[in-house]
């Protein structure tokens, strides 16, 4: 007997828009389980970047319904990777994809994976033309499947959850009075999120000299957009709660031609010498 499951299912994906990926998942899903319910996070990840994805992931998890995620960064589609489904919190979610690290990151923002299978019972696949289409041909019917409420354990063989591949994501730090990271996202309106909290630098000042590679640049610390002054660049905590540098109505990526895995250092600059340094880039000497 089985129990009937939230029939959300959220979907991420790197298929983008312009082919018909998306589409046919969809469709494959509303063949399956008609009631069911797609909601698209996204599906502009970065072609192949399951780092991205993972990161779209922990930003979006604590805001989607409880149900199914359905989330596709494969590139290894087809090869040695397992096609995993992982339980989250004893049922409230089921992450559906494959187990390249893509998962984790979402999983770890709502709690603990309590179980998991490997994608292996092909009765709950579609027969398959190709090893190349996973989304279309196994996870799309999985993930319908459960929002019917078969149970996890029908769907494959179980694997201990410790041994799924974790989730790689850099992580800043503060040492001494200069807080180094990463900037893990470039968002449409050219903001760049880093991988630091407003508690790393909460001790540190409002303002500070931004530096990666030779170019330098002054930041100030503020709680809105409007608040950065014309033509400077600021630190706001950002809707995921990480420090983001930002710049009023203008990309600060473009001004400061900084890119998603650049390293940065923020440095505290005294009141005294604050109004003295130049608000231009520079080369460093």
């Amino acid at each position: 007997m089985v129990s009937r499951r939230n029939p959300t299912i959220s979907f991420l994906s790197d298929y983008g828009t312009k082919d018909e990926f998306v589409g046919v998942v969809k469709s494959v899903i509303h063949s399956l389980a008609p009631d069911s319910k797609v909601i698209d996070i996204s599906h502009n990840v970065k072609a192949h970047d399951i780092r991205a994805g993972g990161l779209t992931l922990a930003r979006s998890a604590q805001y989607l319904d409880k149900g199914i995620v359905l989330a596709v960064v494969d590139p290894g589609v087809g090869g040695s990777r397992k096609g995993v489904a992982v339980e989250v919190n004893g049922g409230d979610y089921v992450f559906v994809g494959p187990d390249n690290g893509l998962l984790p990151p979402g999983i770890a923002m709502l709690g603990e994976s309590t179980r998991a299978v490997e994608l292996n019972n092909p009765s709950f696949h579609l027969p398959a033309l190709s090893s190349t289409f996973a989304g279309r041909d196994i996870f799309a019917p999985v993930a319908a499947h459960l929002t019917l409420g078969v149970p996890l354990d029908e769907l494959g063989s179980p694997v201990p959850v410790y041994s799924l591949r974790p989730g790689i994501l850099p992580v800043g730090g503060v040492n001494g009075e200069v807080a180094s990271g990463e900037v893990l996202w470039q968002d449409r309106f050219g903001n760049l999120q880093l991988n630091l909290s407003p508690e790393d630098i909460q001790d540190l000042g409002e303002t500070f000299m931004l530096r990666s590679g030779e170019t330098s640049r002054r930041v100030v610390k503020v709680e809105t957009f409007e608040a950065i002054p014309s033509s400077e660049i600021g630190l706001i905590t950002d809707s995921s709660g990480l420090i983001s540098i930002a710049m009023f109505g203008r990309s600060a990526a473009e001004e400061l031609s900084l890119f998603e895995g650049q390293q940065i250092e923020l440095t505290p600059v005294d009141d005294e010498r604050r109004n003295a340094i130049p608000v231009t880039l520079r080369k460093e000497r």
